[in-house]
């Protein structure tokens, strides 16, 4: 659910203030808009664009370049899946295309009620408990793709 835009134009306003003016803000102060609302609502972006005189293609620029940045929102649950090798010879394929079946969304998606995003991701490096995913900050390991429902099902 997004942010009404005048508490959100009013919160952006709060948290620019006290670098208006100043050089070196535009990364902390992304991470405290997006800290506050999920992501990076395009409304907040024009914000901070026209409070501290950045253009807007510089904000996006920076938004889009780092990872830490997400310009949709977000679920509230994060789920990565990896995909290194010896996740993927112990079938990390398998439990990917479970989890994006039964919640009917796509890589780097998320679910339409905002519960779940699903990002694939390179390594988790727990190659000893291969397959495995991370929901939020938890590792779960030695995935099937009926763990993996399981698993979810203690998040909902």
């Amino acid at each position: 659910m997004s942010p009404k835009k005048p508490e959100m134009e009013e919160r952006t306003k709060q948290i620019v203030a006290p670098w208006k003016g100043r050089h070196g803000g535009t990364i902390p102060v992304l991470q405290e808009v997006q800290k506050e609302f999920g992501y990076l609502p395009e409304d907040a972006l024009m914000v901070i664009s026209r409070e501290m005189k950045i253009p807007p293609s510089e904000l996006f620029g920076v938004a889009t370049f780092y990872a830490q940045f997400h310009l949709k929102p977000r679920g509230r649950h994060i789920i990565r899946v990896c995909r290194g090798t010896a996740c993927h010879v112990r079938g990390s394929l398998a439990i990917l295309d479970k989890i994006k079946k039964v919640l009917q969304i796509e890589e780097n998606g998320t679910t339409e009620d905002l519960r779940y995003t699903l990002e694939p991701v390179a390594c988790l490096g727990a190659c000893g408990l291969a397959p495995v995913m991370m929901v939020d900050e938890e590792t779960h390991g030695r995935l099937t793709p009926d763990k993996v429902m399981e698993t979810l099902g203690s998040y909902e």
